[in-house]
């Protein structure tokens, strides 16, 4: 395409950007240059949704750090105290935060002479009888094990806790800054362990929640990674699996009404990531400081999440006992951002995904042609004659049906199919990557959650926020492949999927709902041909 056929393209999807109320798609592990080098910072996924069990409240989860490893020891996973985690909200539908909820870490080494970063068994076990000198034999040794985060007297004890992190929330709204936990100490859950040193982990995960003044509640530390995706077909060029399915990449009857099983291999499986929850006041979050009907523009927020860096940071040589030494400037750089699932991962171009990752929500006209036009619909539209002889025709761009996806509105397709979700004075917003969440829209009751979000009929699943038992791969893939769109809203369309539908784990029922640490003795993951799938093992082919 010529310069000036890009400019005439890219001006007409602007022009239709103008003329249409407006924006879909989710998960990010390593998707852009900079973060495949710096994956501290890297943003794996986001979440926002009405509180399953509490309808007053908003809870967002920002996840960090991709595919942890349970076992990967001495050091773990802890945050990095150079970086600030944040929330952004947007509550007048500008793409511009009117809220930021930031989270910044501190490091303890409490044990700088043991080798390991967390330590502990029993009661604790003494030197052995031919314990060489200086250590006298029955003399204390191992540390009991590790079964609370602070303090230490029988049974509950964090001695062990070698490496300890402590962390500070702050609002930011209207230009002031309020720390909101005040003088109380907040400490996040280390990964856990195993058996011997964590007798209980899932006591640690629940000491770990803290309730801060205004109804407000925080938790973060090591999680199960809750995505799930069979990741390897995926990148191999779209080389979905056969075995078992209609066609590859398309799910039988029986195999999209399943929600609760996998048919094909999760990839995510038995990793654990790092997580930041947050929940908060729906009245808190509104522009007017009231909760809304759905029906009303107001009820609407928007969010995202980024992590940023000091401009500047200078190691220095550690000084005697000290771990590490650095000085960083006070301005910082902004390394990633992440609203919708899979929007930077599969959508933007590998050569404009650094600076997508940097820019702002209000700016993403920018990115228009890519979400407008995305590739990934012209790779289904020619992998399948190509490998299988079935013509999957899709939209012309511009794709306008994707608008309702990438901008505040309550036009499109999901909006139709779906009432609940549709907000008729809701005015078009810019283009962005905004997760948009209708707080209106009351939650749909853990146990009857449809992983399909919006497109089952579930008003209160993704994309209206994105909720942890949202299938954002099979979502997104459908709406790119033009689901969207009258005449298209059938099979194969509505069966696309990579036979994935669930989590290897469950979640909490409140919270901050996510599942527990896989514990680094006994995880394992899910690989093609190994048992993990209903029926027996995940397919190959």
């Amino acid at each position: 395409m010529t310069k000036p056929a890009v400019r005439s393209f890219t001006a007409l999807l602007l022009a239709v950007l103008l003329m249409v109320p407006q924006g879909l798609l989710a998960a990010n592990h390593r998707e852009a240059p900079i973060t495949a080098i710096d994956r501290l910072a890297d943003i794996t996924d986001f979440y926002a949704f009405v509180s399953y069990d509490n309808p007053d409240k908003v809870t967002f989860i920002l996840d960090v750090d991709p595919l942890l490893e349970p076992s990967n020891g001495p050091n773990y996973f802890p945050f990095d105290p150079n970086i600030t985690y944040a929330i952004r909200v947007d509550n007048n539908h500008d793409g511009i935060e009117d809220i930021v909820f930031e989270f910044r870490f501190q490091t303890e080494y409490r044990l700088p002479g043991v080798f390991t970063a967390h330590v502990g068994a029993g009661d604790g076990i003494p030197a052995g009888p031919s314990s060489p000198p200086p250590v006298a034999p029955g003399s204390p040794l191992i540390p009991p094990a590790v079964t609370a985060l602070d303090g230490c007297e029988p049974g509950n004890c964090s001695t062990g806790l070698g490496l300890r992190q402590t962390y500070t929330v702050t609002m930011v709204r209207n230009n002031l800054r309020t720390v909101l936990n005040g003088g109380q100490k907040l400490i996040a859950v280390p990964s856990n362990v195993g058996p011997r040193t964590m007798p209980n982990w899932a006591d640690l995960y629940q000491e770990g929640i803290y309730t801060l003044g205004n109804g407000i509640k925080v938790w973060a530390g090591t999680a199960d990674d809750p995505f799930w995706i069979d990741l390897g077909a995926f990148f191999d060029s779209a080389n979905f699996r056969a075995s078992g399915f209609i066609l590859p990449g398309v799910l039988t009857d029986a195999q999209e009404a399943d929600d609760r099983n996998n048919f094909a291999a999760d990839d995510v499986s038995g990793f654990n990531v790092n997580a930041i929850a947050i929940e908060v006041p729906i009245t808190m979050l509104t522009s007017d400081g009231q909760k809304h009907p759905a029906s009303d523009p107001r009820a609407t927020i928007g969010s995202w999440g980024t992590t940023s860096r000091p401009q500047v940071t200078v190691l220095q040589k550690p000084l005697k006992g000290r771990v590490r030494s650095t000085v960083t400037s006070t301005s910082l750089r902004q390394v990633q951002r992440m609203g919708n699932a899979l929007f930077n991962e599969l959508i933007i171009g590998t050569g404009s995904k650094d600076r997508f990752s940097m820019d702002q929500p209000k700016n993403d006209a920018q990115f228009a042609a890519f979400a407008l036009d995305p590739l990934l619909a012209r790779v289904i539209n020619a992998v399948y004659p190509a490998a299988f002889g079935v013509d999957v025709p899709i939209p012309a761009p511009p794709r306008a049906d994707l608008l309702p996806l990438v901008q505040y509105s309550n036009h499109g397709a999901l909006v139709a199919a779906v009432g609940g979700f549709a907000n008729p004075n809701l005015p078009a917003g810019p283009v962005a990557d905004i997760l948009r969440l209708n707080t209106g829209v009351p939650p749909t009751p853990q146990n009857q959650i449809k992983r399909m979000g919006l497109l089952a009929g579930d008003a209160a699943g993704y994309p209206n926020g994105r909720r942890l038992e949202d299938d954002v791969t099979d979502i997104s893939a459908r709406a790119v492949a033009g689901i969207l769109v009258f005449g298209l809203n059938t099979f194969p369309y509505n069966r696309i999927g990579d036979g994935v539908n669930a989590n290897d784990t469950s979640y909490q029922p409140s919270f901050p709902y996510l599942g527990y640490a896989w514990d680094g003795r006994n995880s394992r993951h899910v690989d093609p041909g190994e048992d993990g799938c209903n029926g027996g093992a995940c397919t190959v082919n």
